[in-house]
């Protein structure tokens, strides 16, 4: 559930303009820091090993996969809060990212008329549609892939942490948000929120990073 309403006192983070793109993982599993993602067939959702992809964000890896490459970048998942502070535009009352225009297809890789990914049927280079930005120029932070954050998934947000903390403790799975290009404009609202399996390795499913910066407040 996206409620209740409850406030949140965000300490100064950075997050990632782009979801992390397969040519970026791609660096972490040459280094032997990353395994690879689930490899997808030939025109399927799964990005790793396919033709014309490096550009699309990763997808089909599990939650430890992705704290790996956080580790080997030196940066950490966005908390739930952080991330839908930055989805907002800053904390914006936004429905989308962009603002309440609903959603279409010059915003947000997504599904259109019951056709995934506005007609392409997966995933699109990361940042193709500028429209759809926060006003602090976050690409494709609605639609595309849907994003894992830090915390464990609650039914709501009663008892959530209001320091912007991720909240931990048991869970059926972890909290992703923003919704992927299988979703129309109800999916990818800046207050969605579905939740996965931290083994799951999804096509919908990627990841974009964050990092906390030491000293002020928000």
């Amino acid at each position: 559930a996206e409620k209740p309403v409850h406030g949140v006192t965000l300490k100064t983070f950075e997050i990632s303009r782009t979801e992390v793109t397969v040519g970026q993982y791609r660096r972490c599993v040459e280094a032997g820091r990353c395994t690879e993602p689930q490899r997808g067939s030939s025109g399927g959702a799964c990005n790793w090993g396919q033709r014309g992809r490096e550009n699309h964000p990763v997808n089909c890896l599990n939650f430890s996969e992705v704290l790996s490459f956080a580790k080997f970048s030196g940066a950490r998942l966005p908390t739930e809060a952080e991330w839908e502070y930055a989805a907002r535009s800053g904390g914006m009352a936004r429905r989308f990212p962009w603002g309440d225009q609903r959603a279409g297809c010059d915003q947000a890789v997504m599904s259109h008329g019951g056709r995934p990914g506005c007609g392409a049927g997966y995933t699109q280079p990361v940042c193709s549609r500028p429209l759809g930005n926060t006003l602090q120029g976050l690409c494709d932070i609605a639609g595309n892939v849907a994003e894992w954050v830090a915390d464990r998934y609650h039914e709501s947000y009663g008892g959530a942490p209001t320091d912007g903390s991720a909240w931990m403790g048991p869970g059926p799975g972890f909290i992703s948000r923003g919704g992927s290009c299988y979703e129309d404009a109800g999916g990818i609202r800046t207050t969605s929120r579905g939740a996965d399996h931290g083994e799951s390795r999804i096509g919908y499913l990627g990841f974009r990073l964050a990092r906390s910066v030491t000293g002020g407040g928000q």
